[in-house]
């Protein structure tokens, strides 16, 4: 080969590997020199091994061949690495592995893909289960382009961080293989975050893979967009906090301490016999004192949230309505790491496997189930406790048998959907029950008329998930058609529709001062939105699998949202950072819920658990911790395991108690 033909192969390598810049500066250290022969100097074009090299290369670029051997000794070489070394090796292999799926699709080679495809898949289908199904339906060049989801992943770099050792280890393999085409892939598609010391799990490190490229780019500018996370001006808490209305647990225990002793007084005759009463008591109140103070140490410590006003036009609440929050306002019991909430769980019996959601009111009284037979049940907790149906008939009261002597049923039946019902949510008062179908609609119900008032029409395909505002009149929805909609009870139409998501919003939450909303999606992110423009304000990127709960910390500042695999992440809203990864369940996580002050976080999960965790203690030590480089991970305080019930709903009441409901998945030894 003559130096022209060498020249112009070395160019048309690093164009097509992204390294432009470099081949500029060949080009035009090449055009400088007047005799035609930059290369002399260096003299590689000389050296038969190199020529031997790119003419490989140039020989046999379209040979299909060339991926399934290249991964497959790759491959093999990281499995047999060290087991201190193995699980970061093994982090480049599935970015390699799709892209050498998409170039092949891309170069014409459909049946070779396929193999390929077939040939490794299983080795990523833990972790990447949901992406392999997209990519599945890849089969020709222009699906790469019509498909976003591929589209994306081929525009996008991967950051995978590396210990040094690892990665001289890579290197070493990489050239003393002569893997020019794996080289290639890793180049282009990689960017490796090396460091020193010894190497880290991925579990240890929630930004060990992330992706980095135009979609990053995209949320780096989408982040900085300013948001006003605040609370409400003139809320109920600000107006309680100003009369100062709001009783702490020692005020509370005087006062029924107070009570108490005079209840005792009416029933003992002798003097010491209330000495004794009064003796105890004061030791309990003094109990009570200690658990207090620790409590309102740990909320003094916050910073008040700023107030913010509504977007929104909201709606006037009733004095009734008004009085009734108060009243649980004032009675609120304050939560910490040493005052664990009380923890009341529905369970439903006898469903057969058609139990896909449940709901529970705010005060715990109505309970709602939503089927797969696209009926709705919603149980209240007053009638099934009354005389003639014990504890173990409410539970058999869950079931379809579930009639009483009288011939009448221990739930109200709301029948409308043709399709299974995936969410059933109750209005903020308890007075309407909204639900979302896999018929497309969105149905809101009054439970006092036990009737269907409105079905609003608008999504495309399944709805997913469907959530009341913390004020009522307006919900949002979220959709197999990737997008998100904001309703108002008296109109048919969506006002809003927030489209931006690659693949299904699996679900929504409202913020606090219902001027944003936050989607969870099937393309493991999370997305807030401002309800008044629609726009999308904020991008949170580090989950590894979609996106199933959320929850808003009543100050609004945090976030936290649940996966498939059963992490948690909690997020700094104002800079759309996460937090602190919180591990510990190791299965979907159905639902999340924050206390009423904010101080701990409620999970629950399919794998038959309610998680408490110390949401206070993690915010506080973030930043001494983020000097050091460590994330910081939330405190688990207690584990509460059921029998055999996946948790399908939490729930903490405005009094601070925890309620959770669930279907029993066999029955009970």
């Amino acid at each position: 080969m003559d130096p022209e033909q060498i020249n112009e192969f070395v160019v048309g390598y690093l164009k097509k590997k992204g390294f432009s810049s470099a081949a500029k500066d060949l080009e035009s250290y090449h055009h400088q020199n007047n005799n035609g022969s930059s290369f002399t100097s260096v003299d590689y074009h000389n050296d038969p091994e190199l020529t031997k090299l790119i003419r490989s290369f140039s020989q046999q670029e379209d040979d299909p061949t060339r991926y399934r051997e290249g991964y497959s000794k790759l491959r093999s070489w990281a499995y047999n690495s060290l087991d201190l070394y193995k699980h970061e090796l093994l982090r480049v292999m599935y970015p390699v592995f799709i892209h050498c799926y998409m170039d092949l699709v891309g170069k014409g080679h459909t049946q070779e893909a396929r193999a390929f495809f077939n040939s490794f898949r299983k080795d990523h289908e833990m972790v990447h289960l949901r992406d392999l199904q997209k990519l599945e339906g890849v089969l020709s060049p222009s699906h790469l382009e019509e498909m976003e989801f591929a589209r994306s992943l081929r525009k996008s770099k991967v950051n995978i961080k590396f210990c040094q050792y690892s990665y001289e280890l890579l290197l070493q393999y990489l050239h003393s293989t002569v893997s020019t085409l794996m080289l290639g892939i890793i180049n282009e598609h990689i960017n490796f975050q090396v460091y020193s010391g010894q190497p880290t799990s991925s579990s240890d490190d929630i930004e060990a893979v992330t992706i980095v490229g135009s979609f990053q780019d995209t949320a780096n500018h989408i982040n900085q967009k300013e948001i006003q996370w605040g609370l409400l001006e003139d809320s109920l808490e600000d107006r309680l906090e100003k009369t100062g209305g709001l009783l702490s647990d020692s005020e509370k225990g005087q006062g029924e301490s107070k009570d108490g002793d005079a209840d005792d007084s009416k029933k003992r005759s002798t003097e010491i016999g209330k000495q004794g009463s009064s003796l105890k008591k004061l030791k309990k109140d003094k109990a009570g004192n200690a658990t207090a103070k620790v409590a309102r140490l740990e909320t003094i410590t916050v910073s008040p949230a700023p107030r913010v006003k509504p977007e929104l036009a909201l709606p006037v609440m009733s004095t009734d309505v008004e009085q009734s929050i108060l009243e649980d306002l004032r009675n609120r019991v304050q939560l910490s790491s040493v005052a664990m909430p009380s923890v009341s769980f529905y369970t439903f019996v006898n469903t057969h496997n058609g139990l896909n959601c449940s709901s529970i009111s705010h005060d715990g009284s109505l309970v709602a189930g939503g089927f797969s037979d696209s009926s709705i049940k919603v149980w209240d907790m007053a009638k099934i406790g009354q005389a003639g149906s014990g504890a173990l008939q409410a539970e058999n009261d869950s079931s379809d048998q579930s009639i009483r002597p009288n011939g009448r049923r221990s739930y109200t039946l709301l029948l409308g959907h043709s399709g299974p019902v995936y969410s059933a949510t109750f209005s903020p008062p308890g007075d309407f029950v909204l639900s979302s179908s896999a018929d497309t609609t969105i149905r809101l119900w009054s439970t006092k008329l036990n009737a269907n008032l409105v079905c609003y029409k608008g999504h495309n395909y399944p709805v997913w998930d469907a959530q009341f505002s913390p004020f009522g009149h307006y919900f949002a929805s979220c959709s197999h058609d990737r997008t998100a909609r904001i309703w108002s009870m008296d109109r048919i139409q969506p006002l809003r529709i927030m489209a931006g998501h690659l693949s299904d919003v699996d679900c929504v939450q409202w913020h606090p001062n219902c001027n944003y909303i936050a989607t969870g999606s099937s393309d493991k992110t999370v997305r807030l939105w401002d309800v008044q423009t629609g726009e999308c304000v904020r991008i949170f990127i580090g989950h590894r699998s979609m996106v199933l709960s959320l929850a808003m910390s009543p100050d609004g500042r945090y976030m936290a949202s649940g996966d498939e695999d059963g992490t948690i992440m909690m997020w700094d809203l104002s800079t759309a950072r996460c937090i602190t990864p919180l591990m510990g369940h190791n299965s979907c996580v159905w639902s999340l819920s924050y206390s009423g002050e904010g101080s701990l976080l409620a999970s629950g999960s399919a794998d038959c658990t309610v998680k408490l965790w110390d949401v206070t203690s993690s915010t506080k030590l973030t930043k001494a911790e983020e000097k050091n480089g460590n994330s910081n991970r939330l405190r688990s305080l207690r584990t509460f395991p059921t029998k055999s019930t996946p948790v399908h709903a939490l729930r903490f009441s405005r009094r601070n108690l925890l309620f959770a409901a669930g279907a029993i998945s066999k029955p009970a030894n």
